[in-house]
């Protein structure tokens, strides 16, 4: 039976705080003060009589109580918002699809299934959206994605969730044609010689780039720039001599059109597997299976093999 104490600003409150690691996060997305967003989460844990938050670090974290009741309270809050909406039209909605799309996913991949799906099941109507992999991890947990395309995370952000994969992708070194590394294979002296673009700290690759630099005596790397977004980085490396560590993925289009470059990089830790997470405790909808039929098919037709360095 539901605690009758149990309100629907706890819910939120909680999700919201979850979702992004601090009470001021969830305070400014709700538009109401951290202590007010503060004093909901003690009533909340009050009311379960269980520690939701690990509070020891600056970054709030979840217990696993709180992993558990972030995962099925978030699928009650969106069930309850569909809910509403059907009662609102009055008539059966259109089926929906929430995907979350990391970037070496987004440029190719998941625009192609996207179209099959649209052939397939024209009533489906398909969002997508993007954020870093923490962030969009969380939202699957709480319902608010029924799936996420992307690089495989940490077995510790992969609890509760399942991964499938659908080929593996390396990491590259990309710079401007003309520039000075252009195709060379390149000692920490000259990466030290160069203004850096790195994948910021939440990234998926982060840690792979993070290795890989250590092992060639980069130690503590001071990158001029981190982002993973194509417009940004395509921008600054091609207008300077940037290189950027970035997945093939991401910038596929414009090392087969010849406008970007790679450097001669070729190491195992620069590689992995890209795919789909789920829910390992929900049963795929007729349009979730659609779509992952229809990223395989994308995936299989050999276009995301990784390509030799130009």
């Amino acid at each position: 039976m539901l605690d009758p104490r149990l309100r629907m600003r706890h819910l939120r409150s909680f999700l919201e705080t979850a979702r992004r690691g601090s009470l001021s996060g969830a305070a400014s997305a709700l538009h109401v003060s951290q202590p007010a967003v503060s004093k909901t989460i003690r009533e909340l844990e009050e009311i379960l009589q269980v520690e939701l938050f690990d509070r020891s670090g600056r970054r709030l974290t979840l217990t696993q109580a709180g992993k558990t009741f972030q995962q099925y309270g978030g699928q009650a809050l969106v069930d309850l918002v569909r809910a509403q909406d059907l009662v609102r039209e009055g008539r059966p909605p259109r089926t929906r699809l929430v995907v979350g799309a990391l970037p070496t996913a987004s440029t190719a991949l998941v625009p192609r299934a996207a179209l099959h799906l649209r052939h397939s099941a024209p009533q489906c109507m398909l969002r997508v959206t993007t954020g870093p992999n923490w962030l969009l991890l969380s939202q699957l947990r709480e319902g608010a994605l029924d799936m996420v395309v992307g690089r495989m995370a940490s077995a510790t952000l992969m609890e509760g969730l399942s991964f499938r994969q659908l080929y593996s992708e390396r990491i590259v070194a990309v710079v401007r044609r003309g520039h000075p590394l252009d195709g060379l294979a390149p000692d920490a002296e000259a990466l030290r010689s160069h203004p850096l673009m790195l994948p910021p700290p939440g990234a998926v690759i982060a840690p792979l780039v993070t290795a890989y630099l250590h092992a060639l005596g980069l130690a503590q790397p001071e990158p001029a720039f981190e982002s993973v977004a194509l417009a940004f980085g395509r921008r600054v490396v091609l207008d300077s001599d940037t290189i950027w560590f970035i997945s093939e993925g991401v910038v596929r289009d414009e090392l087969e059109n010849g406008t970007l470059a790679t450097l001669a990089i070729d190491d195992d830790l620069l590689g992995g597997p890209v795919g789909v997470s789920m829910r390992t405790n929900v049963t795929p909808t007729a349009e979730q299976r659609l779509f992952v039929a229809a990223l395989e098919q994308a995936a299989g037709n050999g276009l995301f093999r990784p390509s030799s360095p130009a």
